[in-house]
């Protein structure tokens, strides 16, 4: 076993202990979900994302300064060639017990068939994210969505034993009605349920003003059928969850417009570029790809990396420019990684 250190060793200005790494291994997706993409993309060149083996370098080197929890993200990750290698590769630190967790977000297109890789891998928990139950509407807000193929992964991935959690952004007009129906779905297939408020970032094909739905309404509205107990769970994100006394499912929300979770903040992102964002809502940026390409050892990697959480931000910016409908980030989502 690797001997831990007995305290982080990454903590930022504001004294949070960083390990949690959000690591986005494409910005390419098989949906085009109308609050996050337009549905004509341009995407990165292939020639300028990370291999692999140096994605797994980055997130082994911040495994070794103390981060706990590493989070494969995309875009959508499971489209990426090869992708499942990596989870394999990294899985090697869960052996050794110098990671707690390793885990994934996906769209659920490409789940079925990498289930049983992914929990051999040592995945044992995934986020789904899902908008709708309706397969029109499904297609609708993910413009190419099937809503079939997501039910057959989230089904093999119940029967493999995997915690799921369902992540629904919650868009007015869009499924607002739906949100009833999700917690008792939900309920009923022992899956978590997470609401998250539309955030503003990357230019899409359409009107944030419109979409925006502030989760303390949808709390209010569900209260109505749904008895909601606030309980202290935390799994490493920023969602505040509650208990739903009818169903005994977990219900959490996501609020980074009305509600700043930055407090707590132990995170940082890191894109297929090898680029670290220390904040989802700001825009400064450390290049962790130079050093860890200038050098065979991990020195100059290490020191980036430490040079970037010093410079992490006590809180984001999220705001929806109203008057001139622009976003307050203009990267989007999946070049961060959700």
């Amino acid at each position: 076993m690797t001997a831990m250190p007995s305290t982080p060793v990454l903590i930022d200005p504001f004294g949070r202990a960083i390990h949690y790494l959000r690591v986005s291994v494409t910005d390419r997706c098989d949906l085009r979900c109308v609050y996050c993409m337009s549905e004509d993309m341009t995407f990165l060149p292939k020639a300028e994302l990370l291999s692999l083996e140096e994605l797994d370098r980055v997130c082994s080197a911040f495994v070794e300064q103390g981060v706990r929890k590493l989070r494969i993200t995309g875009g959508e990750p499971l489209v990426r060639r090869n992708v499942i290698s990596l989870f394999q590769s990294l899985g090697r630190h869960l052996k050794t017990g110098a990671l707690e967790e390793l885990t994934l977000t996906t769209n659920g297109m490409n789940l079925a068939k990498h289930v049983d890789d992914l929990r051999n891998a040592g995945v044992r928990r995934i986020n789904v994210s899902l908008d709708s139950l309706d397969p029109a509407r499904f297609k609708t807000i993910t413009r190419w969505g099937d809503l079939a193929k997501v039910m057959e992964g989230l089904s093999a991935a119940k029967a493999a034993g995997m915690k799921v959690k369902i992540n629904t952004v919650a868009m007015r007009d869009v499924n607002e009605d739906e949100c009833e129906e999700l917690v008792a779905w939900c309920g009923a297939q022992g899956f978590d349920l997470v609401f998250i408020e539309t955030m503003p970032m990357g230019d899409i094909d359409g009107d944030r003003t419109q979409q925006y739905l502030p989760l303390s309404m949808l709390r209010a509205r569900l209260e109505q059928r749904w008895t909601l107990e606030p309980i202290p769970d935390v799994t490493g994100g920023p969602a505040r969850y509650t208990r739903c006394t009818e169903t005994s499912g977990r219900v959490g929300f996501i609020t980074p417009m009305t509600h700043n979770f930055c407090e707590s903040c132990n995170r940082v992102r890191l894109t297929c570029t090898g680029m670290l964002y220390m904040c989802l809502g700001q825009d400064d940026v450390a290049d962790l790809r130079s050093p860890m390409r200038a050098s065979e050892g991990n020195e100059l990697l290490t020191a980036a990396i430490h040079e970037a959480i010093v410079r992490k931000p006590k809180g984001h910016d999220f705001v929806i420019d109203r008057r001139h409908n622009r976003p307050a980030v203009h990267r989007h989502m999946s070049v961060t990684g959700g």
